[in-house]
């Protein structure tokens, strides 16, 4: 799939690694470890182990975004290239809300151009589900990814853009 016009974000050599926050299980008293560097191509790479031990078990990685009207797409599309592993795509409509929409993707090992209908997305808050309505499509203030099967794995992730169709 060609790169859509309206990307929001895109990897390059130049891109600032700092722009993405990584937030590992520690801050409820895991062990998990992730990082987010640029490789030499130019992509974010999201990368590290998760650990079971101590209540722990994710790593995400998130980037905040001036509130972005996306009333008049329907989807998420990301180019990444993951480990096999299936990691949850988060958005957020309001960066301070406390639950976010997730779906799960499996990745292929392979570049893989994932689309993700809005309406896909499911309402959570710490991985459990809530009684409200799917991503209501108007407003965008963060996206993340994150890793949290319930194992204890090495992961690889690497993202080359991330748009709205």
């Amino acid at each position: 799939m060609i790169q859509p016009t309206n990307t929001i974000f895109e990897f390059s050599l130049d891109s600032d690694p700092k722009s993405w926050t990584v937030v590992n299980d520690g801050v409820m008293g895991g062990l998990s470890r992730g990082q987010f560097t640029i490789s030499k191509e130019g992509h974010g790479v999201f990368r590290g182990k998760v650990s079971l031990e101590n209540n722990g078990g994710f790593s995400l990685i998130q980037h905040r975004l001036p509130s972005l009207n996306v009333k008049k797409y329907n989807s998420l599309v990301v180019r990444l290239k993951g480990d096999g592993k299936k990691y949850k795509v988060r958005l957020k409509t309001n960066a301070s809300d406390y639950y976010n929409y997730a779906v799960s993707v499996q990745t292929n090992g392979k570049w893989e151009t994932i689309s993700i209908p809005f309406e896909s997305m499911i309402p959570q808050f710490r991985g459990r589900l809530l009684n409200a309505a799917t991503f209501p499509g108007a407003q965008i203030e963060e996206v993340a990814f994150l890793i949290g099967n319930k194992k204890a794995e090495e992961f690889y992730l690497e993202i080359d853009w991330i748009a709205l169709k």
